[in-house]
């Protein structure tokens, strides 16, 4: 499955669960760290890092921190839920320990109390379940809609909110002007 598939699936399940705009473009977004340009901007940072650097820009401070924190995340619920832990696969365990494990009873606190932890959480849970080479996907144009919204960009004011939504094109391989992808 490739990175725009699982991540338009991701925010599939994000919509499915009536996540608000600005949650779900940060679940259809969350590993856009990977994404050449991005990573190329911040190429000393770790995916989840250059991608929540790469919301701050364009989504605001909560969708960068959502984004940063989808990896611990996965970290909390290996320490909170034995379920979760239990179906993790091979390749998961082994970019957990890559990760730090599972987290401390102090960070298990910490990561808890920060005001959007529920939405990390669910991004994380979004994450793993988008896995399905022939699942639904999020469409573009929904995409676009909702990012639309979110920056008070209008479609019929052409200079609206064009130097961020061309880059957000370009990460995601989208041309401008147009809903589908390249």
């Amino acid at each position: 499955m490739d990175q725009r598939a699982h991540a338009l699936q991701t925010g599939w399940h994000a919509k499915q669960a009536g996540a608000a705009d600005e949650l779900m473009l940060a679940a259809t977004l969350h590993d856009i760290g990977r994404a050449k340009p991005v990573a190329a901007q911040w190429p000393d940072l770790p995916h989840e890092l250059s991608g929540a650097e790469f919301a701050r820009a364009h989504l605001g401070e909560r969708a960068a921190w959502i984004i940063a924190q989808h990896v611990p995340a996965k970290r909390y619920l290996v320490a909170t839920d034995n379920a979760y832990s239990a179906q993790l696969s091979p390749a998961s365990i082994t970019s957990l320990q890559r990760q730090g494990g599972p987290m401390s009873e102090a960070e298990v606190a910490e990561f808890r109390a920060h005001p959007s932890a529920i939405e990390a959480i669910m991004v994380r849970r979004w994450d793993d379940n988008a896995k399905d080479p022939r699942g639904p996907e999020l469409t573009i144009a929904e995409l676009l809609d909702a990012y639309d919204r979110l920056t008070g960009a209008h479609r019929d004011d052409p200079l609206a909110g064009r130097g961020s939504a061309q880059r957000v094109g370009r990460a995601l391989r989208v041309r401008p002007g147009r809903r589908t992808l390249t």
